[in-house]
Order: structure tokens, then C-alpha cells, then sequence
């Protein structure tokens, strides 16, 4: 199972505000299209972001499962709700499962290969086969 680390508020967003898509500049590569990844929040913040909540003050830790489902690109960002961003690749989203407790772990650009001990804790928090 693949990580993806994405920045504050939004990895938060995903977890508990019903946030379903994640913008990115790059196209999502199609193997990745249909698995199971975690969601990483960030150790930094999206210094443009607008979204608040108690559990956005997590940082660099796993704080959800999900499975992308798809990609598109958008010119007006329209597509995708209050979520989705112009000029950008949208990721969509679906079986999000929050973390009651989020797992520390060092992000990386990119997806990355969560160690053993991540997987195991994330595991521990879910009845998810998959992982």
C-alpha cells in the first residue's frame, strides 16, 4: 500500500469535511488508479487555504484510508464542488475511512512505501483487509 502526504487543511479535509478530490499540477499515473493509499498530513500548511477545524492541527501523520477512484483535469475547477480547483488535475476520492488516532510517519513527495510499523498502527485502527 502506497502513501500520498498532502498538505494541511486539506489532508484533514479528506478525513472529516467530506473533501473528495485532491487538486494536483501532475496526472495521476494510471496504476494508481483503483488502490487503497493513506492519507499523510503534511508537515507543512497551504499558506492559501481556508478551511478550519480541530483536527486540522495534525501534522505529519497518517490520518485516513482512501481509494482514488479517478482523474480529470479541469480548466474552471467547477466539476468538483467547492473542493476542486481550476487548472488542475482532480483526483477523486471515495471510501474515505478517518483514523481515530492519527499515526506518526515522515511524508515524501509523491506516493512513497509507508513502513511496516505505519501500516501495522493503521491497521490496528481499521477493518480494512487491504492493508
Amino acid at each position: 500500500m502506497r502513501a500520498l502526504t498532502i498538505r494541511q487543511p486539506w489532508a484533514g479535509a479528506i478525513a472529516h469535511q467530506n473533501k473528495r478530490v485532491e487538486n494536483r499540477s501532475w496526472n495521476l499515473p494510471a496504476k494508481h488508479e483503483g488502490a487503497r493509499i493513506l492519507i499523510h498530513a503534511g508537515a507543512q500548511l497551504d499558506p492559501d487555504a481556508q478551511v478550519y477545524g480541530p483536527h486540522l492541527g495534525v501534522h505529519g501523520a497518517v490520518v485516513a484510508v482512501a481509494t482514488v477512484t479517478g482523474c480529470h483535469y479541469s480548466e474552471d475547477g467547477t466539476c468538483c464542488g467547492p473542493w476542486g480547483f481550476e487548472n488542475a488535475y482532480h483526483w477523486t476520492l471515495d471510501d474515505v475511512t478517518a483514523l481515530d488516532t492519527p499515526v506518526p510517519a515522515k511524508g515524501a513527495l509523491g506516493f512513497w512505501n509507508p513502513p511496516d510499523d505505519v501500516l501495522a498502527a493503521v491497521r490496528a485502527q481499521t477493518t480494512l483487509e487491504t492493508l
